[in-house]
């Protein structure tokens, strides 16, 4: 069976990564814990200023953009689009991602490149103060039918929803192109924020569909298996992840429950965008829905070891041997 080819579109970020021991600075700096604060220009670079003496990790970073490079990591052919800024931040980023054979359709601008930074409390949780930067600056004129040639799937970042005129115009020229439509709600108050844009496109456009729970309950008012019904009459398939409980898997009739892979919790970072990518990449090389999902669990507990959402190499031998054994 011929490989599948997944397209990515999402906010192009850098994370800039610290562990905190206490909440002392996010909460000078007015960070609600364990959520994620949009700051402009200026903020962001006095929060850099206030973190520039401690241990820090710059890492490629964006929803989409780290299960593009989750993806590429499985060895499954995949691309990314995206907006950067002509500095060194996109520089990091654009090198990160060819690092990994990844195919980019990247806009560059004269704005500084989007950069979020991540406290990470005692025990994983992250607080995010994110600077969008150039990432925002996407538009439906940059969506084009020729971006879809070669691809099967086309994975959208539910952040992205803000800027209804772009998700509208790619979700449209995918599904004219024939692309299955994968979308991730991304965050609970992304959805609260965009309800009316969000139900237009799971009913219309959205084959895939991932959420946790709060995501879920936000969106349907449901708890998770009955959030999982609800969505599953809507797209042909979707997951809503729980945790520590795994990940729960409709399509039709058909169910699976996804336990969890247990791992030492230093960063939570990335671990969903680390599941869909273990679940897309299974779906590309012709995995059946139970398989695909232990992929995913695989791939969210190997991210969670580490600062950030990127493996080191052995990490990646490891992961595509333990990949092999499912």
């Amino acid at each position: 069976m011929r490989k599948l080819k997944i397209l990515g579109i999402g906010n192009a970020l850098v994370d800039i990564m610290v562990l905190i021991e206490n909440d002392l600075i996010i909460n000078n700096l007015n960070l609600p814990k364990g959520g994620m604060t949009l700051v402009d220009g200026d903020q962001s670079a006095m929060i850099q200023n206030e973190i520039s003496h401690l241990n820090i990790k710059i890492a490629t970073g964006g929803s989409v953009a780290n299960a593009i490079n989750g993806i590429a990591g499985l060895d499954v052919d995949c691309g990314f689009v995206g907006a950067i800024g002509r500095d060194e931040l996109g520089l990091l980023f654009k090198n990160d991602m060819f690092k990994r054979g990844i195919s980019l359709v990247m806009k560059e601008l004269d704005l500084p490149t989007g950069r979020a930074v991540g406290f990470i409390s005692q025990g994983g949780e992250r607080t995010f103060a994110t600077y969008l930067g150039a990432a925002i600056e996407m538009g439906p004129d940059d969506i084009s039918t020729e971006l879809f040639n070669g691809y099967d799937l086309f994975f959208i970042e539910g952040y992205l929803v803000f800027n209804h005129a772009l998700i509208m115009a790619a979700a449209t020229a995918a599904k004219s192109a024939g692309l299955t439509i994968a979308l991730d709600l991304s965050s609970f108050n992304v959805v609260e924020a965009n309800q009316d844009i969000l139900n237009e496109l799971v009913d219309n456009y959205i084959d895939i569909i991932f959420a946790n729970e709060e995501e879920a309950k936000s969106f349907t008012g449901m708890l998770p298996e009955e959030a999982l019904d609800n969505l599953a009459d809507r797209c042909d398939i979707a997951i809503v992840k729980v945790g520590k409980e795994g990940a729960f898997i409709k399509q039709g009739t058909c169910k699976w429950h996804i336990p969890a892979v247990t791992s030492s919790v230093i960063d939570t970072t990335g671990a969903g965008d680390y599941f869909a990518a273990g679940f897309l990449a299974g779906l590309a090389t012709g995995c059946d829905l139970g398989k695909c999902g232990s992929i995913g669990a695989l791939m969210a507990g190997e991210v969670i070891k580490v600062i950030g959402a990127e493996l080191s190499d052995s990490q990646w031998n490891d992961v595509k041997n333990r990949v092999k054994s499912l």
